[in-house]
């Protein structure tokens, strides 16, 4: 992970709690209010969601020591669809009903809010503004390394005019065998552009949790985000194998993607006294931001997870790893549509 990427993770940490901190314009719904216990639930919280964040980023690495889990294995196949269901779930089945009820609520003026569908919108335009930084990512990236590629044919040919001789060619061959190159790219993109729309609503469902003071709305909360991440961290961890990053990118993603969660409802503990989820500002900028989460993480399931393996001649000319492959996509769609009851 470059600087500037780590730079704009923080910064949407850093923003968005800023953003939610609002007089009331709507009165909170009555709740059981315990303070003492929520904190207790809290920390619990804090502790499982990490450990399980942090299990469920590693198993993917496990192919080092486990060699059915390598990336060129059937498991890694299966693994990897029940993680893009258990995203996809995520984003249609928990993120956008939520962006729903934030943009659709009776908190917020009638005129714009109530005159126009902003949660499909948001969720639209930030679909396709997925895709366009996926497109132009991947492209340049792409001239960037056969650019690259061309430079040192150059530096190793002693002869300029055997090197103007070559050059046409080797880059031409670079052009043709770069395959397994230009999919090593479009890995690397893939698992930064995911980790950036999961970054966005978990920071989001860890302010909600951290700001809430009723034990009977964190309890369940707990068992169900801590599952939430385990599969969602598979998922993550997936990408971040097949995209072969140097070590030091693989641990900063890694912990970046285990500590979103908890840090953000460390935030929402700090916030606790002066956070109103029911604010106009709060729901606005809550609704906005899991709008354009769920845009990013469907398309990321639907264009770059799924449609990739499942269109794969490996998928395709295996029957039995195809009848797999789909019965655990629906696995991991189900199980994470199921934790919607709780969460």
């Amino acid at each position: 992970m470059s600087l500037h990427q780590f730079i704009l993770f923080s910064f949407v940490l850093l923003l968005i709690p800023n953003l939610i901190l609002a007089e009331c314009t709507c009165d909170s719904e009555a709740e059981e209010r315990d303070k003492s216990l929520a904190l207790k639930y809290k920390i619990v919280a804090i502790v499982s969601i990490l450990v399980a964040s942090a299990i469920g980023v590693c198993i993917p690495f496990l192919g080092k020591i486990i060699p059915a889990l390598r990336p060129d294995k059937n498991l890694f196949f299966l693994v990897k669809a029940f993680a893009a269901g258990v995203i996809l779930a995520t984003g249609f089945i928990h993120v956008l009903p939520d962006a729903f009820e934030s943009l659709t609520s009776p908190c917020l003026n009638e005129n714009p809010w109530g005159n126009f569908p902003f949660t499909g919108f948001i969720a639209m335009v930030a679909a396709i503004g997925t895709l366009m930084i996926d497109s132009y990512a991947t492209s340049y990236y792409s001239k960037s390394h056969l650019s690259n590629k061309a430079q040192n044919t150059i530096a190793v040919e002693g002869d300029e005019e055997k090197s103007e001789t070559h050059v046409h060619g080797h880059v031409h061959g670079a052009i043709a065998n770069s395959d397994p190159s230009q999919q090593l790219i479009r890995q690397r993109v893939v698992s930064q552009v995911l980790e950036l729309g999961i970054v966005v609503h978990s920071v989001i469902i860890g302010i909600s949790l951290g700001a809430s003071e009723s034990p009977k709305t964190i309890k369940p909360l707990v068992a169900a985000l801590t599952f939430h991440q385990l599969f969602e961290g598979m998922g993550l961890g997936g990408c971040i194998t097949q995209a072969k990053f140097k070590s030091r990118a693989v641990v900063i993603m890694a912990l970046f993607f285990s500590l979103t969660t908890p840090v953000g409802i460390c935030i929402g503990i700090g916030i606790t006294n002066v956070y109103d989820e029911n604010s106009t500002t709060a729901l606005i900028v809550e609704g906005s931001f899991n709008a354009a989460s769920a845009g990013i993480l469907i398309y990321m399931a639907l264009v770059d997870l799924l449609a990739v393996d499942f269109m794969s001649p490996k998928l395709q000319n295996n029957g039995m790893l195809q009848l797999g492959a789909n019965v655990c996509l629906l696995l991991g769609a189900g199980c994470m549509s199921l934790l919607a009851k709780w969460a």
